[in-house]
């Protein structure tokens, strides 16, 4: 399910965005600092700061993790079933010890949040299907020029 594409993606993000449902079903759409690729299905998400998105995972736990490299203007939505685990929890730890590389000592990790994924989507900027000529190099520089990179 998860393509060495994904993998590459997910290396070549900074941040990535969990999109859940609050109780009411209204969506909600969080930054994630700390995320990274667990077998060949899984996303694992360090809970740093989201209450609220623990909170909506327990009473819907349909979710969509989208990343893109900003540069290249090019990403996925991964869309599965969300699980929380606190550092109490059978499996926390397998998962946290995957992600304290990406963290270091910056943050405690509070849980983690699990999404088997059953769905992917490429996520491309319009100016690559709209723009004759648009290449990753051409997106790149200017996306560099923009950023001021």
């Amino acid at each position: 399910m998860i393509t060495e594409e994904i993998k590459q993606s997910v290396k070549e993000s900074v941040l990535c965005w969990l999109a859940t449902s609050d109780m009411e079903g209204y969506p909600t759409c969080s930054p994630k600092e700390a995320f990274t690729i667990c077998g060949e299905n899984e996303i694992v998400i360090a809970n740093i700061a989201s209450p609220g998105s623990v909170k909506n995972i327990e009473s819907n736990p349909n979710v969509c993790v989208s990343f893109i490299n900003i540069f290249k203007q090019k990403g996925f939505k991964l869309k599965g079933t969300a699980s929380y685990l606190s550092s109490n929890d059978i499996g926390y730890k397998k998962y946290a010890e995957i992600l304290t590389p990406i963290i270091g000592d910056a943050f405690p990790i509070k849980g983690v949040i699990v999404v088997v994924v059953n769905k992917t989507e490429p996520i491309i900027a319009p100016s690559y299907y709209l723009v004759p000529g648009t290449t990753v190099e051409s997106q790149v520089s200017q996306a560099k020029k923009n950023y001021g990179v």
